[in-house]
């Protein structure tokens, strides 16, 4: 199992029952702010204690580092406006309170500004506002706060049965005799072309660990709970019970491409897993990215220690008979069919059941058995 990432596993829970916040300073978050907060507190995003100060931002932007040069690619900020500061200073102490109940201690270390035009085209390498990171980017107020947060009180989760934190994941990885655990990061219910990729990473390790996203999405993209039930149909009917563990990740999509590639891994470090599953166009979206950057991105990454199981495009092909690659099938493209995603959504929303060479029949009818399984 592999140190986490920067050497420790960040623990800034200090849980009480009763937070007394009355006369103090406190700055409301949204969801997103507040999954940072207990993916920070918890050690998702170890070793980060905190939101980013200015240097290690500007690290992050230019090295894809922070300050002290561990590997780092995607800003864990907090934006506030002026008011909302309520006059504290650099050296007071804030908290942070959301509407799921979540409230966190933040002693200010620093409060600063940032071109945020320059953010979005570092991180995602480019301006255009439809791109949905730059346009959350250009959402964001005009200040930052950095400085480290304390957990004091947890944020209601819908999906509780569900959640697992690094702390459990190695433990729980520990107990069943897993040295080797490859992790995949889903956004989607699973195709076949996902059970093909997640069989192949397994037959080399001891253990599957799935990690679906849970979390704010675009429109169009799968709800949460139609995720969650898909892939609790295919374990159940397609996978040995002793070699796979699925856990959510509660954060936000960002679409950066290959930074985002980087980041996944590290979090999936940090849980305890040794190997990655990297996919076509990871974490892309519309044509922002070349399929491969997300491949290439971690030759820039030699210290990650993580290793990283790289998967090219897929189908299914009739004559081989199964999920093949390029590399492996000999066949014409007349006797390929491609796991679209576009296709697979269309046929779904018209109620129908996609062949059994694209989705497996329980998980169909699993997502079927919601009036509407997507986000509007």
């Amino acid at each position: 199992m592999p140190k986490p990432h920067g050497g420790r596993l960040v623990d800034r829970c200090r849980l009480r029952e009763d937070v007394d916040i009355e006369d103090a300073i406190a700055l409301k978050v949204n969801r997103d702010r507040s999954e940072d907060v207990e993916n920070i507190a918890h050690g998702v995003f170890s070793p980060l204690e905190g939101f980013l100060c200015y240097n290690d931002l500007e690290n992050v932007l230019e090295n894809m580092r922070l300050d002290d040069d561990t590997p780092w690619t995607i800003p864990i900020i907090l934006d506030v406006n002026k008011d909302e500061l309520k006059g504290a200073k650099e050296g007071d102490t804030i908290f942070l309170i959301a509407d799921n109940g979540m409230v966190a201690e933040m002693e200010i270390e620093e409060i600063y500004g940032i071109d945020k035009e320059r953010l979005a085209e570092k991180v995602y390498g480019t301006k255009d506002p439809s791109h949905p990171g730059v346009s959350m980017t250009y959402d964001m107020k005009d200040l930052f706060i950095g400085g480290r947060i304390t957990l004091l009180k947890e944020g209601k989760k819908v999906f509780e049965d569900y959640v697992l934190w690094p702390k459990e994941t190695r433990t729980l990885f520990r107990e069943k005799g897993w040295k080797d655990v490859v992790a995949f990061q889903t956004r989607n219910p699973p195709h076949v072309g996902h059970e093909y990729v997640q069989k192949a990473a397994l037959t080399f390790v001891d253990g599957l660990f799935i990690n679906p996203l849970i979390g704010r999405k675009k429109k169009g993209d799968f709800r949460d709970e139609v995720i969650l039930k898909a892939y609790d149909s295919l374990i159940r009917n397609y996978y040995p019970k002793n070699r796979v563990v699925m856990s959510i990740l509660c954060t936000s999509m960002k679409y950066a491409g290959p930074r985002e590639a980087i980041h996944h891994a590290i979090m999936r470090k940090n849980f305890g897993c040794t190997h990655f599953i990297v996919g076509r166009d990871h974490a892309g979206v519309g044509n922002f990215y070349d399929p491969y950057a997300a491949h290439r991105i971690f030759d820039e990454f030699p210290d990650l220690e993580i290793i990283p199981l790289f998967f090219r495009s897929f189908f299914y092909c009739k004559r081989c008979g199964g999920v093949v690659n390029e590399k492996i099938c000999p066949h014409g493209k007349e006797d390929h069919i491609n796991f679209s995603g576009t296709k697979i959504r269309q046929m779904l929303r018209e109620g129908k059941i996609p062949p059994a060479e694209m989705m497996r029949r329980e998980v169909a009818e699993t997502i079927l058995s919601f009036d509407n399984p997507f986000v509007e």
